[in-house]
């Protein structure tokens, strides 16, 4: 008789898993799994038995600020977490209703607060469903006890806009913009008023889509590394923005899938940039 393999590690070693390595663990001790979908999708009809909520249009996002979508502060994070029993030596996978998507933002914010046991589920909530795996009815929900969770940010994942204009004048540092070549052109109006169209001098237009599948899910690693190659050069430290700091996530989901080490996320976004102020914008 042949042995059966091991199936791997019980918590996520790696940035991204497939629905297969989730459903084979799905309900081990420890291992947790949050829907972040946010808009439409948030709070679909069914979802991923056991999931919890991380609402990032609800309590995942700091509504004292003038942006959207802004990361909340380490003590207003840590709470979040342990209401949704969310312990330190836990390991978590997030997914989102439209594949991948705010999923990303998920990730890099419990990264960010120094959290490295998270993935994201490839293909998210469609490519689940299409395997013909386990749904529930009802939106995300936890009442289970508190968790451990503290917060340890970690400096240098989120960006503010001084720091992304000097990345802008540095050659060893590259600023992508994941919006649509549209937006990124100035040719398409933002779909949030008073804000200046165009895009960063400087920055370069790979949009979120174009790292992702038909299908849903992201590209290989050698197809992602090749997409930012196409781009830039071999820079030492890579910085992402989108509308409001979620498909800028992807990109950076993206980057670390491909291999680039140093990562930044512009948690205002172009939501912050092009406010009415001094910071160059550009259509050209």
């Amino acid at each position: 008789m042949t042995a059966r393999q091991p199936r791997g590690p019980e918590l996520p070693t790696t940035s991204l898993v497939d629905v297969a390595w989730l459903a084979d663990r799905l309900g081990t001790p420890g291992l947790v799994v949050f829907d972040a979908s946010i808009g439409a999708h948030r709070g679909g009809a069914s979802r991923i038995p056991g999931t919890r909520p991380f609402d990032l249009d609800g309590d995942l996002s700091d509504h004292t600020a003038p942006l959207p979508h802004t990361m909340p502060g380490p003590a207003a994070f840590t709470e979040s977490m342990r209401a949704l029993g969310l312990d330190d030596t836990a390991g978590a996978v997030v997914y989102d209703g439209a594949g991948v998507y705010s999923s990303a933002r998920a990730w890099w914010m419990l990264r960010a607060m120094g959290f490295d046991r998270v993935a994201v589920l490839d293909g998210g909530l469609p490519a689940w469903a299409a395997a013909g795996l386990p749904l529930v009815a009802g939106p995300a929900a936890y009442d289970g006890p508190r968790g451990t969770f503290t917060a340890r940010p970690r400096p240098g994942l989120l960006a503010d806009s001084t720091e992304v204009l000097g990345a802008l004048a540095d050659p060893a540092a590259a600023v992508f913009d994941a919006r649509t070549p549209e937006r990124f052109a100035g040719t398409a109006p933002e779909p949030r008023p008073g804000l200046r169209a165009g895009h960063m001098p400087g920055a370069v237009n790979l949009p979120f889509a174009e790292v992702r599948t038909p299908d849903g899910l992201m590209r290989p690693p050698a197809e992602l590394r090749a997409a930012f190659e196409a781009l830039t050069s071999s820079p030492d430290r890579l910085y992402f923005s989108c509308g409001s700091g979620v498909t800028a996530c992807i990109l950076a989901l993206a980057a670390d899938l491909a291999g680039y080490p140093d990562l930044a996320v512009y948690d205002g976004s172009w939501s912050d940039w092009a406010r009415p102020s001094a910071l160059p914008v550009t259509s050209s």
